[in-house]
């Protein structure tokens, strides 16, 4: 299906998110500028305007799409970029002038809802500079009077839970779970969510031979996995990858940490299972599921999906390159159907 452009227009598919996420608003799209032929920063959020799409991730802290959000109500994630958390960590002056220049200078008019303090970095080598890091935004944060508004977080990988199966037995790897005890424990001490990037895609791909293509997509039509503990019936893996999450917060003592998915999505091209008609069941059936949470914790989701734009320059290339809903000349990918 790569190339064919659906029959929606721009303000169809505006209508459409905008019909779906009224009743959730809860769902935003990632904005990732990892491309050379993509709009300029006030037309996509322009684009996030038109189409009534009520949530942003900003991947750094961009000038022009900050300008661009000004006085628009759209919620924002924004990173600390990888690049940056190590110096954020050693120095909290490096910290304090981060926040000023990114959060405080925009804050009168941007609705900055989470700070990311890097993304996917457990487990690496920068794994123990998260934390430092983290503290030391929130001490800025606090000295400028903004904590009560914004939370300070990472986005971690689904790969940090080692153990996903049954979903009530779910446990950060032991490559992850000393790095992120201690982050979860600042979480709950300041009410904030882990962030996760949570793509049943990619453990479909990794086990086709187990996980049913229907149950990755959200479309099977009955129970397919009971948990043999907790005795709770899933039908779908989004809710099961979750459910394994949220076990394995609890793990550590983060029962009363929320997670908000901070990427998921499906790719239209460039892999197993990558068309447009999967992508466009897959993100349509997330946006309607998410309001209702999951068998182990009920309630409504936030999440965001990855993402706004194909990026060509993406690494690796491959499947990575094929994740936007829209394309770089603005034109919706596919419909998302009622």
């Amino acid at each position: 299906m790569k190339g064919q452009y659906c029959f929606f227009s721009i303000l169809a598919m505006g209508l459409l998110l905008g019909f779906l996420i009224a009743g959730v608003e809860s769902i935003g799209v990632c904005y990732g500028r990892d491309g050379n032929n993509l709009p300029s920063p006030s037309e996509v959020i322009d684009l996030y305007k038109s189409n009534n799409i009520r949530g942003i991730r900003l991947y750094d802290a961009n000038n022009d799409a900050l300008q661009a959000l000004r006085g628009s109500n759209i919620p924002v994630i924004i990173d600390v970029p990888n690049s940056d958390v190590s110096s954020l960590a050693s120095d909290s002056s490096a910290a304090t002038t981060w926040v000023q220049n990114n959060i405080q200078a925009f804050s009168q008019d941007v609705s900055f809802r989470y700070i990311a303090v890097g993304n996917e970095l457990i487990p690496s080598s920068q794994a123990q500079d998260i934390l430092p890091a983290m503290q030391n935004v929130q001490n800025a944060l606090q000295s400028a009077g903004l904590q009560g508004n914004i939370k300070v977080s990472t986005a971690v990988s689904f790969g940090v839970v080692g153990t996903s199966y049954p979903p009530s037995s779910g446990a950060f790897s032991s490559d992850a779970v000393n790095t992120l005890q201690p982050i979860v424990s600042f979480l709950a001490s300041n009410g904030a969510p882990l962030l996760a990037n949570v793509y049943p895609y990619f453990s479909y791909v990794g086990d086709t031979a187990d996980i049913s293509i229907e149950y990755a997509l959200f479309t099977s039509p009955g129970t397919v996995v009971t948990d043999p503990n907790s005795h709770l019936n899933y039908q779908n893996l989004f809710d099961a990858l979750m459910d394994a999450l949220y076990s394995a917060l609890e793990g550590v003592g983060g029962s009363g940490v929320a997670v908000v998915v901070s990427e998921s999505g499906w790719p239209s091209d460039g892999g197993t299972a990558a068309t447009s008609q999967n992508a466009q069941t897959y993100v349509s059936n997330l946006i309607n599921h998410v309001g209702q949470g999951t068998p182990k914790r009920p309630g409504s989701i936030e999440a965001y999906i990855f993402a706004m734009f194909d990026e060509n320059q993406k690494q690796p290339q491959g499947t990575e390159n094929h994740f936007g809903l829209f394309t770089p000349d603005k034109q919706p990918k596919y419909s998302i159907s009622f």
